[in-house]
């Protein structure tokens, strides 16, 4: 199985899937640079974003002697350009539409935030459909999805969350809902802060 993500592989889904939904924003969307690279191929690369949040403890080191601060808004969070979508295709056939095993999309997104004592805790989440394609014989898939918190530009948060999703015959579609709770994010006031989702098929 061959994963695609982004743009690849809509043209042929149109004439195959007439359930797309184009992802939307609940509050705040808007798009990002995101992987990048061939949008055929998988593993695009991004290193600012990976796993590890390397610039978090520096900058927690000034945040105790912050005052507590009131946020005027919650960070908007956006999908990451490229990272709205998910194609799967069989025998390594990326792009065509008969080798198509399925699609996923991300529909909604959202998030809410506490602040206290120079954090901003959020809770963050999206909804999203699976649609089987002409070869989705298979009923049991993975979504690689990330979600990344980013400070002034430098990523404060990443992870990549494995998310099971079951279609269960005769249905050829099925919802997913992940949630991500507790994200703490130094804030002394001012900073700019953007929570970015998007489907992520590196490993």
């Amino acid at each position: 199985m061959e994963l695609a993500f982004g743009g690849q592989g809509m043209r042929h889904m149109i004439r195959f899937v007439g359930m797309l939904t184009v992802a939307g924003a609940l509050s705040g969307c808007g798009m990002g640079s995101f992987m990048g690279g061939d949008p055929s191929i998988t593993g695009a690369t991004n290193n600012n974003l990976a796993d590890a949040a390397t610039s978090q403890a520096a900058i927690a080191q000034a945040a105790p002697s912050a005052l507590p601060a009131i946020a005027t808004e919650c960070p908007p969070i956006k999908v990451r350009n490229g990272g709205e979508s998910i194609y799967a295709y069989a025998d390594k056939k990326i792009g065509d539409p008969r080798a198509l095993q399925f699609q996923a999309v991300i529909d909604k997104q959202s998030r809410n935030c506490v602040v206290s004592n120079g954090l901003i805790t959020v809770k963050m989440g999206v909804v999203g459909r699976l649609l089987l394609g002409p070869s989705g014989e298979q009923k049991d898939f993975t979504l690689p999805l990330r979600f990344a918190v980013e400070r002034d530009q430098q990523a404060v948060f990443s992870e990549k969350y494995d998310i099971p999703v079951q279609v269960t015959p005769p249905n050829q579609s099925e919802e997913f809902v992940k949630v991500v709770e507790n994200v703490a994010i130094p804030y002394v006031g001012g900073e700019d802060i953007t929570i970015w989702v998007g489907f992520d098929p590196r490993s």
